[in-house]
């Protein structure tokens, strides 16, 4: 289980690149020929950091291009690269996360195509890149290559748009098919078994754990969200919880939501909260913020399948329409954003027990007449 982290020496702000050093001043950090650059803002305020933050990142561009300027159609695969990577720093729509998604699979591509850094953009070759991607789509996930592909032609793109090449030879490249999921998830009683060998595994955060799985899968959160659920997020008047995500992020789309407390939430809270009154408002409902090794050793105690933090998700998901609550419902309660799409596309399926009990109400049989 994850505990309290100590004082770090660097802590992040929500404006990508400009950290505060633990002394309190304000730093950005810059990148120059793939090498960290630190720069202090000389100021221990927020908003001055903020406004000097765009003048430093503006200098900075402007001197890498004055470098850059005189041998641009010699440009490399690595230097369009850490262009493109700096753009998605720039970039204050782009949550963490996602950006350093997207640099983990540019390490993922300069492994597996060791040349591709010191390469010039206008010596890449269609063929070389389909090479390539014959030996990277035998050993990855269709979306891992997928990504990675797109990844290649986005760095290209930034060669493009600085007249070194004229077309991106990895256009004609084809994705892989991605193929559904398929949700190996509990049945009702099971997940009772399973929670209740959770709380009496005999650990110290036994307990702990089974109720953030529980809570995880009466809520529908994401892992990062049911986190940070504070005693102030809930409302035992509307029967409400509201679920905020990160401090500095936010949820995964941005936005701040409220999700119905259903019966099984209710007792659940009510039960964690009973002797706690004197918390603050500011105390995180769940004292632990993951459970996945808890979960591993319970399901192979009693021989169900492993399932994820994410798994509850689709099982809270999986229950609700199973109990008779309309996709586009549960979208909005899971923080889609989509009107119902992906919650179709996922959840568009019945667990087997709920199919079989379904199928008894279907018959051919003519009306026995009163």
């Amino acid at each position: 289980m994850k505990t309290e982290a100590t004082v770090k020496t660097w802590e992040k702000t929500r404006l990508q690149n400009l950290l505060r050093h633990k002394s309190g001043g304000y730093y950005v950090r810059l990148f120059l020929n793939g090498k960290e650059v630190w720069k202090s803002l000389k100021t221990k305020h927020f908003s001055v950091a903020e406004s000097r933050l765009a003048e430093a990142q503006k200098e900075h561009r402007q001197r890498k291009s004055r470098d850059q300027s005189s041998s641009s159609a010699k440009m490399t695969f690595g230097q369009a690269a850490e262009l493109h990577t700096q753009h998605l720093d720039e970039k204050v729509t782009i949550k963490p996360r996602t950006r350093d998604y997207w640099k983990e699979i540019l390490a993922a591509l300069l492994k597996s195509w060791p040349e591709l850094a010191s390469m010039e953009v206008r010596k890449i070759t269609t063929k070389a890149c389909r090479d390539w991607a014959a030996r990277f789509a035998r050993d990855c996930s269709p979306t891992r290559y997928n990504n990675t592909l797109a990844l290649l032609r986005h760095v290209i793109d930034v060669a493009i748009e600085n007249g070194v090449v004229f077309s991106n030879v990895a256009t004609g490249l084809e994705r892989k098919p991605v193929k559904p999921k398929i949700l190996e998830l509990p049945s009702l009683a099971q997940f009772s078994e399973f929670i209740s060998v959770m709380r009496r595994a005999g650990g110290r955060d036994s307990v702990n754990c089974a109720d953030f799985a529980e809570g995880l899968a009466f809520t529908g959160c994401r892992l990062s969200e049911a986190g940070r659920i504070e005693r102030a997020d809930l409302n035992f008047t509307t029967d409400e919880i509201l679920i905020k995500g990160d401090p500095e992020d936010a949820t995964k789309n941005g936005e701040i939501r409220r999700i119905p407390m259903i019966p099984n939430a209710r007792t659940l809270l009510d039960r964690m909260l009973a002797t706690r009154d004197s918390e603050p408002k500011s105390t995180p409902v769940f004292r632990v913020r993951e459970c996945q090794k808890a979960m591993d050793r319970a399901a192979k105690k009693i021989g169900m399948a492993r399932i994820t933090h994410h798994d509850l998700r689709h099982f809270f998901a999986t229950v609700c329409i199973e109990s008779g609550v309309d996709i586009p419902t549960v979208s909005r309660w899971l923080g889609h954003k989509d009107g119902g799409a992906l919650a179709m596309k996922t959840y568009g399926h019945l667990r087997r027990e709920h199919s079989r009990a379904q199928a008894q109400k279907v018959s051919f049989s003519p009306a026995v007449a009163a």
